[in-house]
Order: C-alpha cells, then sequence, then structure tokens
C-alpha cells in the first residue's frame, strides 16, 4: 500500500425532495382535500476516524463522495423518504482543511471522532402543510432545498509518540529497524527514506510509537530537498529523536542545519522536548567519539547520548529516555497487560 497524506476531495450534500400538490379524489367522497406529502431530506456527508488505516491513499482514485438526494412527497399524504448520508473513512490523525488549505475545519484525533462536513437540503413542503380554514384548497408545494457542495482538503498527521529528525543517512531507518518489527528502506545513499514509516517500540514492559521520516536539508522549509511537508508528521509526538551522525566532518554543522529548520517551520516544534544522541559512533574511536560529544555538548547546552544502530551500543538507554519523556497515558503495556494491583491485607 502507497503512503498519501494529502488528498483533495470534492463533496456534495443530497438535495431535498420536492413538495407534492395533490388532491384526495375517490368517487363517494365529496369533500377529499389536499393530500400531498411533503419530500423527503437529502442526505448528509460525514467524515470518520476509523481504525486499521495510516494512508489516504483510498482517495486517489476517488475523488467525488456524493449523498444521495431526497425522494419526493407523493398524494395520500406521503412523505417521500431521506436521502442516505455518505461518510469519509479517514484514519486517526487526518486534518479536514477548506479549500484555501489554511482553514482547518476538523480535527480528527480518536477513533470513532465524527464531524458533518456537508448538510443535506430539507425536503419541500406539499400543500397538505398549507392547508388552513381560510384556504382549503392549497395548490402551492414547495420545492426542496439544493445540497451544498464544497472542495476540501485531507491531510494526515500520523499519530505517533516519538518523532525522529536528522539529516539524510543520519541513521533514522536503521534505528528503527533495529529496534521495531518495521523494515524500512535502508541504503548507503540520501534520502533513502521517501514517506514516512512507524514502529512499535518496547522497552521495560512498555510500548510506544516512533514515525521516522524523510532526512532534512538546508533550505527545507523552502522546499529544498523534499522539503518540510514531512514535518506535519511528528508536530503530534511527545517527543523529537534528533539523531545526529557522527561520521560527518561537522557534526555542530549537521545539528544546528535541523534545529533552524524547526525554527523555521514553526508551530512550536523548536520548542517540544529533544534527545539528541550522536549516532553511528561505531565507527569512531575513543578520542574522536569524546571530542564530538564535547562539541554538541557545547552547541546544544544539554547531555548528548550516544548510539550505534547497527551495533546496538546504547540502543536501551536511549529507549529510557525517550519514554521518560512520554505520558504514562500514552504508554501502552506489552501484551495488553496492566500494571498489577498492589495486594492489601
Amino acid at each position: 500500500m502507497k503512503f498519501l497524506d494529502l488528498a483533495k476531495v470534492h463533496i456534495r450534500s443530497g438535495a431535498g425532495g420536492n413538495g407534492c400538490a395533490s388532491f384526495r379524489r375517490e368517487k363517494y367522497i365529496e369533500f377529499g382535500g389536499p393530500d400531498g406529502g411533503d419530500g423527503g431530506r437529502g442526505g448528509d456527508v460525514w467524515a470518520e476516524a476509523v481504525e486499521g488505516l495510516n494512508t489516504l491513499i483510498d482517495f486517489r482514485y476517488q475523488q467525488h463522495f456524493f449523498a444521495a438526494n431526497g425522494r419526493p412527497g407523493q398524494g395520500s399524504q406521503k412523505t417521500g423518504a431521506s436521502g442516505d448520508d455518505i461518510v469519509l473513512r479517514v484514519p486517526v490523525g487526518t486534518e479536514i482543511l477548506d479549500e484555501d488549505q489554511e482553514t482547518v475545519i476538523a480535527d480528527l484525533t480518536r477513533v470513532g471522532e465524527r464531524v458533518l462536513l456537508a448538510r443535506g437540503g430539507n425536503g419541500g413542503w406539499g400543500n397538505l402543510h398549507f392547508k388552513s380554514s381560510t384556504n382549503q384548497a392549497p395548490r402551492r408545494a414547495n420545492p426542496g432545498q439544493p445540497g451544498v457542495e464544497r472542495t476540501i482538503w485531507l491531510r494526515l498527521k500520523l499519530i505517533a509518540d516519538v518523532g525522529l529528525l536528522g539529516m539524510p543517512n543520519a541513521g533514522k531507518s536503521t534505528f528503527l529497524a533495529a529496534t521495531s518489527n518495521a523494515r524500512p528502506k535502508i541504503a548507503d545513499y540520501p534520502f533513502t527514506t521517501l514517506h514516512p514509516n512507524l514502529g512499535v517500540v518496547g522497552v521495560d514492559g512498555v510500548e510506544f510509537v516512533i514515525a521516522d521520516i524523510p532526512g532534512l536539508i538546508a533550505g527545507a522549509h523552502e522546499g529544498h530537498g523534499l522539503g518540510d511537508r514531512f514535518l506535519g508528521h511528528v508536530e503530534r509526538c511527545s517527543v523529537l529523536l534528533h539523531l545526529v551522525d557522527g561520521t560527518a566532518e561537522n557534526v555542530v554543522a549537521d545539528y544546528r542545519t535541523i534545529i533552524d529548520e524547526l525554527v523555521a517551520y514553526g508551530g512550536h516544534l523548536a520548542d517540544k522536548p529533544r534527545v539528541t544522541v550522536l549516532n553511528k559512533v561505531d565507527a569512531l574511536d575513543e578520542d574522536v567519539r569524546a571530542e564530538k560529544k564535547a562539541a554538541l555538548e557545547a552547541e546544544t547546552g544539554r547531555p548528548v547520548m550516544m548510539m550505534s544502530g547497527v551495533s546496538r551500543e546504547g540502543v536501551t538507554a536511549v529507549l529510557r529516555a525517550l519514554r521518560a519523556e512520554i505520558k504514562e497515558d500514552r504508554l501502552r503495556r506489552k501484551g495488553g497487560q496492566q500494571e498489577p494491583e498492589q495486594w492489601h491485607p
């Protein structure tokens, strides 16, 4: 299944059915009177967050969603049937934007959340509705109201606990593959990762979700490289894991490049809790490790951890540091196990 995080959709709610102008005509009924029924209501268009989806690829192949129109009223005081609603089933974490791609209509962050996107038109009144003591034979019936037609954008922001950041080839995909069952593409050239990947990581009896996005380069906020379009997938994360390639010539410059892009992107990404890790230390000797770690700590003003995704050196310590930054209500017990209650006499 291909990953798609942005889709343009055209929706239209159903039009209401027309009211009926009818009179009761039976052989032995002298004064039949009006009996035209009302039209049925048009169907609504809803969006609902469901389980089991992590991409908007379904909306690549179908972009138009039209709810059914209401049926017109009939004689014998018969009201027309209402049109069926239509529901757009989207992944959890989907933002629904107006046509300008800026106005947020809804943000579906929990399973089962629903939002009304277009309300169906009301059915028209039949002539029975207009009957009165002074107008006993009305010939008037209202048409149904038209449906609402609009264009919306669906933008997916993955729900993850940890977001991976770093330059291309910083070792993000290797770390994800080493700590989870995810199998992202890994190669020795930049921009191997073209789409975000999710992996479930476990440590000390709990599990959390890590999101790996394509690497950033200088000028990403201006569209350079793959741009910053994937940074939205780490906006919802509790903590950011910033991997710095230990084999790079200037680790401080690489670190500063990512931080500058976070600041330029906005959205308080730069203010999120961050764990900075010097990666690929298995390729460095002790003196070089210490030198580059000291340089990074001087730049960041906080402790820097060391790790190797290949040899798994320091991986567990990094996972524990990430776990400490995640709220308890977002952590999941392995196998659905709950913490045992303490026994009291």
